[in-house]
């Protein structure tokens, strides 16, 4: 209304021959209102043809009318123009306050996001130390453990050639007797041959009782032969212990993980707790206008859904839904992320809190389309009874306490989705454990009287800072 009667003021006290402000206006018989030397150089022109006309209205006047000031519009003219200065003045005014606050605005948001690099810089820094101990520490360690590998070794050798060696010697002490006994025994049987060819049968007889008796082997009963057997029992114990290390060096392998101040490295991750750790990961996220479902309502700088029963003035886009009341973020989302939605009205209605792939289909009537209908998607279901978990056409019902925030943590690279119920605690509603193939973007679903906020928990975060600091 205000720009309306500025513009009526202009065009009240402008001159319709200079288009300028009136200057020592004077009106004509026709009622019309012009510049004093606008209306007088106009009726110079007509001086031969003696009929002299309002460059308005047209009307003719014979002979020329003599010109008169108006003075009561004269002065109408300069108390307007001098409200359009004193309202310019106060204009500029309000305008350096804009700026003053502007500016301000902007000091504090550098500020912020100096502290933000301080942060990260002092994160990178702490990460960088860390994984440096961690690095020299498991060093020395696996050192000595190979020390230790390498002293067991030599031991473990030693111990098998001493005892090789003490075998070896008293088998070849038993076979140096064995051979003397044989030697021994060849001795007689050629001297019992030479006896039998003795005529003499009286030397026979007197010779014969000292060559045939024969004394016993104390070697044959004590000789046990182990074929290939001989050091088997170490090397089975060798081999349970390179079978034990094996599963211990497995097993730790698996939970050795980083912790919350470190980097995607390694895939397994310790369970998170408190909602202060998930506020680490937070992501600030905003719903994509192009993708609302008509009668979806986006407000609050596309941080709030809200279902209408009529149709919103949207334009026509490819990647808007067309049958179910869906919306996508704008942002895509991949690393660790965490984001909370805040849910509103539950009038009966049904909300699905989801994340989705850009290419989920948008048009028709099919399953393809909604949220927890598909492979593209995965959907946690709310209303004022029950949560129920949906992926690819699966239902699964879930438990856990009510809340009208969920919160939502995504560790793309891990494969794991988790979504919880915040309250004063933090509640883990269902974990999902897959491999993603593609970015994920974060997605909502309304029926019903319902409305939904993705909270901005980054101010959450900055007054975190501040306390700390």
């Amino acid at each position: 209304m205000a720009q309306k009667a500025i513009q009526l003021d202009r065009e009240t006290f402008s001159c319709s021959v200079c288009l300028d402000q009136l200057k020592d206006p004077v009106t004509i018989p026709c009622g019309h209102s012009y510049c004093k030397n606008c209306i007088n150089g106009h009726w110079d022109t007509q001086d031969e043809m003696r009929i002299y006309s309002c460059p308005q209205c047209r009307k003719s006047f014979t002979p020329r009318p003599e010109l008169v000031k108006n003075t009561m519009l004269a002065a109408l003219v300069e108390d307007w123009w001098s409200r359009q200065r004193s309202s310019r003045r106060t204009s500029a005014l309000i305008t350096m306050r804009e700026l003053e606050g502007s500016r301000h605005n902007i000091q504090q948001r550098i500020q912020d996001r100096e502290e933000d690099v301080k942060l990260l810089q002092q994160e990178v820094e702490a990460i960088n130390g860390s994984a440096d101990k961690a690095v020299e520490h498991s060093e020395k360690i696996f050192t000595q453990l190979i020390r230790l590998m390498e002293e067991r070794r030599s031991d473990v050798k030693q111990q098998v050639r001493s005892q090789q060696e003490t075998e070896v010697s008293r088998v070849k002490e038993l076979q140096e007797k064995l051979e003397q006994e044989i030697t021994e025994l060849k001795r007689k049987d050629a001297e019992l041959k030479k006896l039998s060819h003795t005529e003499d049968h009286n030397q026979f007889l007197h010779n014969y009782p000292s060559l045939s008796a024969l004394s016993e082997s104390t070697y044959s009963s004590s000789i046990k032969i182990r074929p290939l057997k001989y050091f088997e029992d170490v090397t089975a114990a060798v081999s349970e212990v390179r079978d034990k290390l094996q599963d211990v060096l497995r097993e730790t392998g698996t939970n050795i993980s980083l912790t919350e101040t470190q980097v995607d490295i390694l895939p397994s991750q310790p369970e998170k707790k408190t909602r202060a750790e998930f506020l680490r990961y937070s992501r600030k996220i905003k719903l994509d206008p192009n993708t609302a479902y008509r009668h979806l309502l986006l407000s609050e700088r596309n941080r709030k859904a809200t279902y209408m029963n009529q149709q919103q003035s949207y334009s026509d886009h490819p990647d808007r839904f067309t049958l179910y009341y869906q919306v996508l973020s704008r942002e895509s989302l991949t690393g660790r992320c965490y984001w909370e939605m805040e849910l509103r009205g539950r009038g009966g209605g049904r909300v699905r809190v989801a994340v989705a792939y850009k290419n989920i289909r948008r048009a028709g009537k099919s399953h393809n389309c909604g949220f927890g209908f598909n492979d593209k998607s995965w959907a946690l279901g709310c209303d004022n009874i029950t949560y129920e978990f949906s992926h690819n056409n699966i239902q699964t019902p879930v438990s856990g306490p009510l809340s009208s925030r969920v919160g939502v943590y995504l560790d793309h690279s891990a494969g794991i989705l988790s979504f919880y119920s915040v309250s004063d605690t933090m509640t883990l509603l269902h974990r999902v454990r897959t491999t993603f193939t593609q970015p994920l973007y974060a997605g909502l679903f309304l029926s019903g009287n319902e409305s939904t906020d993705i909270s901005d928990i980054s101010e959450v975060r900055r007054l975190q800072r501040a306390q700390r600091y």
